[in-house]
């Protein structure tokens, strides 16, 4: 499985840490993607939102900012967004365990690449099969993970677009989708109101007719 992990501090994109596995039968070229990733860690700021994913063709990008850092993940399309972004808030926890108060002074970039070692031994532990049978069963805090904002990696980096942007548009997007449900909702209550009244309207005008017609 091919997959990159980069962890970089947000006010200046600087890589912090690394971790990469190439897989050679796929093909792919894994520094067009480093080169993407490095890229978008120097786009984000804090207006940024905290929780993305970004596609790729057949791979995505996905990112979680926290405490001023962010955690990007490269994977293939088909890995479950949960077990990603649970992934990631475990690296969030034991990072800033180790390295929280150090983040805002260093100047080197990777200045912690010792971090490799855990990256490894968690991501083996996500990706390990058992994991993926046991995904329903992973103890988490996350948000809904269908929330999570998608975007496509070639709008935000060649465009010029910005997350902050693009989150905005799918707010607004959002808050007009649950007018249009508000308004929708009240027209069919007219609706039935009118129908109602009509059948009501109806029923009265037969019963007076039979009333004084027939009496």
């Amino acid at each position: 499985m091919t997959s990159l992990t980069i962890i970089a501090r947000v006010a200046d994109g600087l890589p912090l840490a690394a971790s990469i596995q190439e897989d050679e039968q796929s093909g792919r070229d894994l520094q067009q993607y480093q080169s993407q990733a490095k890229q978008l860690c120097r786009k984000l700021n804090a207006q940024s939102p905290d929780r993305c994913t970004l596609e790729a063709g057949d791979m995505n990008f996905h990112y979680l900012i926290a405490q001023g850092v962010c955690y990007l993940f490269l994977c293939e399309a088909s890995f479950p967004k949960k077990m990603v972004f649970a992934y990631l808030e475990d690296l969030h926890s034991e990072f800033y365990d180790q390295y929280g108060r150090r983040v805002p002074t260093v100047t080197r970039p990777y200045s912690f690449i010792e971090f490799d070692t855990y990256i490894q031994k968690t991501k083996k532990s996500y990706i390990d099969n058992r994991s993926r049978r046991n995904l329903g069963s992973i103890n988490t805090e996350l948000q809904d993970v269908q929330r999570i904002m998608v975007a496509n990696i070639e709008e935000v980096l060649q465009r010029g677009e910005s997350l902050s942007a693009l989150d905005t548009k799918a707010s607004n997007l959002s808050g007009l989708s649950k007018k249009y449900r508000s308004d929708s909702q009240y027209l069919n209550t007219r609706s039935a109101y009118a129908k109602v009244a009509a059948v009501s309207v109806f029923f009265i005008t037969l019963i007076i007719y039979v009333r004084f017609w027939w009496l």
